[in-house]
């Protein structure tokens, strides 16, 4: 996949390589001034780390293409701070830490599949699917009579993540939650 990009071919989710480290491009912006060289107005996310840089390049300006792969992995469990995963068909497993994994690890529950990506042979990330099932484990129950319009109430579900969800949800209950802002999204299965 190593290849050179110019920065006329600058869009956003576009990963190159700077320093040795790869980044995604969050926003850019051609810029030609009326004295002087054209250049790109550059936002852009370490995909290690997940600081987020600007910079300024010059028109022509080049750059590699990072040693970046996606794989299909099942999670399997969590030992200490780390997080082991399996590639379906070979069988070969990896560990990523609870520091790269960041808030993904509330929603992880054995045998869900993700796409987890590689710098360099190395995990770097994961893609979670947009929503998850998962089971409420701990949640007081809904009072009769109170039934303000929108009201909401924690519940813990089986990963340990906290949820505000309607009242009439009881432990048991399976959610589909949005991964993407960790809200309920609707009850899926009732105890």
């Amino acid at each position: 996949m190593a290849g050179v990009i110019d920065t006329s071919e600058f869009r956003k989710g576009l990963k190159l390589e700077i320093d040795g480290e790869p980044y995604e491009i969050t926003d850019f912006q051609h810029v030609k001034p009326g004295k002087g060289a054209a250049f790109v107005r550059t936002t852009y996310r370490s995909m290690i780390s997940g600081r987020v840089l600007q910079n300024n390049f010059r028109s022509g300006d080049k750059f590699t293409r990072p040693d970046i792969e996606e794989k299909e992995m099942s999670y399997l469990y969590v030992q200490g701070d780390d997080y082991y995963f399996m590639e379906d068909k070979t069988f070969e497993q990896t560990f990523i830490s609870e520091k790269v994994l960041g808030e993904n690890k509330n929603f992880l529950k054995e045998n869900i599949h993700v796409s987890i990506l590689f710098f360099n042979g190395k995990a770097i990330g994961v893609s979670l699917p947009n929503s998850v099932d998962l089971k409420v484990t701990k949640c007081d129950p809904g009072v009769r009579g109170d039934t303000v319009s929108g009201a909401m109430k924690p519940a813990t579900l089986e990963t340990g993540y906290q949820v505000n969800v309607p009242l009439f949800i009881n432990e048991g209950d399976v959610l589909k939650i949005d991964t993407r802002d960790g809200k309920y999204l609707t009850r899926v299965a009732t105890a």
